[in-house]
């Protein structure tokens, strides 16, 4: 179990959570995954469909397996994307871990028929990220292994049934190193009757 240093609020959680890209190699037990999945499932969901399930990876080897499929892929949309060349040379490195090295993987996944589906399984990640911060933890979400994350091999290695499909690929570690605070623009209001 991981313990807090100082409890924290809900505002707090928020203005503290960041996207960690850099783990200690300490491990986060089950029952602290247990605690993360409890946190995520509390979140609001379309007439009480609770269309998510989770998959969770701790397997070193097998992240670094999924880490090297999903690379290319990622790349790939990267370069259609026309995205910066910093970024396309750090996923081009053979030693780069699309994962960062975290040693827990918990794929929000939801069904696919369900319309909510998306909405609901993206409260649940931030319920999840939110709990993480709360109990010293970081995440990230890992957008660029969705694709490969879908394939009906690796959907097959990892038991996500046919009917769901990964929606919220989220790493969860011990930071290395504290994130850094992102820059945030105002609030763009349409409309204030």
């Amino acid at each position: 179990m991981v313990h807090l240093l100082a409890p924290l609020n809900t505002l707090e959680a928020i203005n503290q959570r960041r996207s960690v890209r850099s783990f200690c190699s300490k491990g986060i037990s089950r029952e602290t995954v247990r605690q993360l999945l409890a946190a995520a499932v509390r979140a609001p969901t379309a007439m009480h469909q609770e269309p998510w399930a989770f998959a969770v990876i701790q397997d070193r080897q097998l992240l670094k397996s999924i880490s090297d499929r999903a690379k290319p892929l990622a790349l790939a949309e990267m370069q259609r994307a026309d995205c910066d060349a910093e970024v396309l040379s750090l996923f081009a490195h053979p030693n780069f871990n699309i994962f960062y090295n975290a040693g827990t993987l918990i794929l929000i996944c939801g069904q696919i028929a369900n319309p909510m589906a998306v909405a609901d399984c993206w409260l649940a990640a931030e319920n999840l990220m939110l709990a993480a911060c709360a109990m010293s933890l970081g995440s990230c979400v890992i957008g660029s292994a969705s694709e490969t994350l879908n394939t009906p091999p690796i959907k097959a290695e990892l038991g996500i049934p046919d009917d769901m499909q990964v929606l919220a690929p989220i790493i969860v570690g011990v930071p290395d190193v504290a994130g850094k605070p992102s820059p945030r623009k105002e609030p763009r209001i349409l409309c204030w009757k």
